[in-house]
């Protein structure tokens, strides 16, 4: 009997890293007839069969959390990734990735990409993307450790690389921000395949087909998932009176406003609105958080 992770799932079969080794491994039948799967990143107890090539998951360890889409387990830190353009950030999107990260209990790292494309003596577009990192910077840097990376430059990756150590680590973010450029990076050898921007859609094209989990090198303690999830969402999974407790700059307010169950919408002495009046929450953060507000409700 053996410990390990779980790095890659594929057609039924599992990959645990114990050590250096990796192993081969099929599922205890008991697992299904409890409903019970096996995700990657699962911690598991491994059984070595003698004279057998494939070995067999005997337990699941407690998962710190899990993922229903992707299906992955045991993230301790997401990246969430932004664009300047191509595609355009859109507020609600992104904190719909910051209410599931803290919904989750991990860290966050708020990562804006392509800043190579803001150049303030450029072009008109050029202007149009300084401004709009200035303004991503200016909403979440406050809240989250936030690094900045552009394309042809390693500027910003070894913050990155810094922010992420010894942490199991998930990028999560729109189609097309780059989240598979940013890993291939990360981590030369995962050779993951990145997609062309389509002209038509301003939107990226979806390449990676599986999880898998990677480490940042063969030393290091940082593991990074590749997923072919974590793009959008159908259903914001957050109850009405927890959604105030995922923002952190709102939740900081919590229990000063006139009335204990105040959702910060229309009730009078509130706190929160009072905060956005004042400058100390961002005028564009407020409205996301209405936004979503309406949705739960709906």
């Amino acid at each position: 009997m053996l410990k390990g992770r779980i790095i890659k799932g594929i057609a039924g079969f599992y990959y645990v890293k114990s050590g250096e080794t990796v192993y081969r491994c099929k599922a205890r039948g008991i697992f299904k007839e409890r409903g019970i799967k096996p995700a990657v990143g699962d911690l598991v107890e491994v059984e070595v069969i003698e004279g057998n090539d494939d070995s067999l998951i005997t337990e699941i360890l407690p998962r710190k959390n899990c993922f229903v889409r992707p299906f992955i387990a045991n993230v301790d830190c997401f990246v969430i990734v932004a664009a300047v353009v191509r595609p355009a950030p859109i507020l609600p999107v992104i904190d719909r990735f910051l209410v599931m990260a803290a919904k989750a209990d991990t860290d966050v790292i708020f990562c804006i990409n392509k800043c190579d494309l803001a150049s303030e003596n450029g072009s008109r577009g050029q202007k149009k993307a300084a401004e709009t990192r200035d303004e991503l910077l200016q909403i979440y840097s406050p809240i989250y450790p936030a690094v900045c990376l552009q394309k042809d430059s390693e500027e910003g990756l070894d913050t990155l690389t810094g922010l992420i150590k010894g942490k199991t680590v998930a990028l999560a973010g729109a189609s097309g921000v780059g989240k598979s450029t940013i890993l291939n990076r990360l981590i030369p050898h995962a050779w993951m395949e990145t997609g062309q921007i389509s002209e038509k859609s301003q939107r990226g094209k979806h390449t990676t087909r599986h999880s898998e989990l990677f480490a940042l090198d063969a030393s290091s303690e940082t593991m990074i998932f590749d997923t072919p999830g974590f793009t959008s969402f159908d259903i914001l999974e957050a109850e009405e009176d927890e959604l105030q407790h995922l923002y952190p700059d709102i939740a900081r307010y919590i229990g000063k406003c006139r009335y204990d169950n105040c959702r910060h919408m229309a009730e009078p002495d509130c706190k929160v609105k009072e905060a956005v009046e004042n400058g100390l929450i961002h005028p564009k953060r407020y409205e996301s958080y209405k936004q979503l507000m309406e949705e739960i409700r709906k």
